[in-house]
């Protein structure tokens, strides 16, 4: 026995079915909620059972690709524009990268922590400029080096982790979108250092597709302050655009 439409969607409201009305007009905007109702059922009514879509499969096989808005980006300077061939050498090591970090983030997941390079908690916004930028970049010592101590080691506290395999490897998706985050708006208001590059790239390869549109909005306004960065260099051999 054939289920009919009633079985399958109870009706919840108590409307009679569509009878003719004198001084009903389907064309004209209903009066009342009685009228809705009952224009609402005769647009139902005048529903196909079934619709089937028409897809040209030779558009499905075409490569599909994502595209990112990146309006207010300023134009670069006449002359300091990459090659294509450079861009592409990019996209290749950057997508090297990517499925390097994929393919070993399972092996470092399970390998014990140094004491030494625990994380800070992913809301700790101040922590993680420490932990990544050092205390002396943070604090605005950069300069300020204590040669004295040079011959005792590395001082990640002071000169920031780098972004190792075996800590980017660790983090969520959760807490490198919101390490994202504070380092593009540190950068928003401070200039570029190659510290803050290395991690940059790092997260940025760490993310996972689909890209969530926390992760669009933020990759959009990275693109537009390295845009300012790069209109604002005085030479080609600036650190900035290598």
């Amino acid at each position: 026995m054939d289920s009919g439409p009633e079985e399958l969607m109870p009706r919840l409201l108590p409307v009679g079915d569509c009878e003719p009305m004198d001084d009903f007009d389907p064309g004209a905007p209903p009066r009342t909620p009685q009228e809705y109702l009952r224009l609402v059922q005769i647009e139902a009514a005048r529903c196909p059972d079934v619709v089937i879509a028409q897809i040209d499969p030779k558009k499905l096989r075409k490569k599909q690709t994502v595209s990112i808005a990146l309006s207010g980006c300023k134009p670069a300077p006449e002359g300091y524009s990459p090659s294509l061939r450079w861009q592409q050498q990019q996209v290749s090591q950057f997508s090297a990268v990517r499925q390097g970090l994929k393919k070993h983030r399972s092996h470092w997941k399970s390998q014990p922590h140094d004491s030494n390079v625990l994380m800070p908690s992913t809301e700790d916004e101040e922590s993680w400029k420490r932990y990544c930028l050092g205390e002396q970049l943070y604090s605005d010592l950069a300069a300020a080096l204590n040669r004295e101590n040079e011959n005792l080691g590395i001082d990640y506290i002071k000169v920031g982790f780098p972004p190792l395999l075996s800590i980017v490897s660790r983090m969520s998706q959760a807490t490198v979108t919101s390490v994202l985050e504070y380092l593009v708006n540190w950068f928003e208001e401070r200039d570029f250092t190659p510290e803050l590059g290395r991690w940059l790239y790092a997260l940025l390869a760490s993310l996972e597709k689909p890209l969530l549109p926390e992760a669009h909005s933020l990759i959009r306004q990275l693109a537009r302050r390295c845009s300012q960065v790069r209109a604002g260099v005085e030479h080609r051999e600036d650190e900035c655009l290598r």
